[in-house]
């Protein structure tokens, strides 16, 4: 059994930073991508952000300029650096991992920006 941890989330004033990271409890081989989702009170999931076993990303236009994804490829370890938070990025975020033959997702880490 393989598990995705969010951590990094919480409370922050509008205009700051935040950076998640997401720990895979197991070992986990043929990733094709690793992504970040969030869901905001009464929103559907959106993709955040993601990026390929390639290296290659891509991010929601509402984020692009503020948000870099990354990872550590050893660990299997994606990070979502936020900067420059607004209220509207408040929402629960997901980390999430695609290989051949599943797909992983955590369980969700709580991002709230006050204004």
């Amino acid at each position: 059994q393989v598990q995705l941890v969010e951590s990094g989330g919480g409370l922050v004033q509008a205009g700051g930073s935040l950076r998640l990271s997401c720990a895979a409890s197991g070992r986990i081989f043929g990733i094709l991508a690793m992504g970040w989702y969030r869901q905001a009170p009464g929103k559907s999931r959106e993709l955040v952000a993601a990026i390929s076993s390639g290296g290659g990303t891509n991010y929601a236009d509402s984020v692009k300029g503020r948000f870099t994804i990354s990872r550590d490829n050893v660990k299997n370890t994606p990070y979502l650096q936020m900067n420059s938070l607004k209220p509207e990025d408040t929402a629960v975020y997901y980390c999430h991992f695609q290989t051949g033959n599943f797909e992983l997702w955590g369980q969700g880490t709580q991002v709230t920006v006050s204004s």
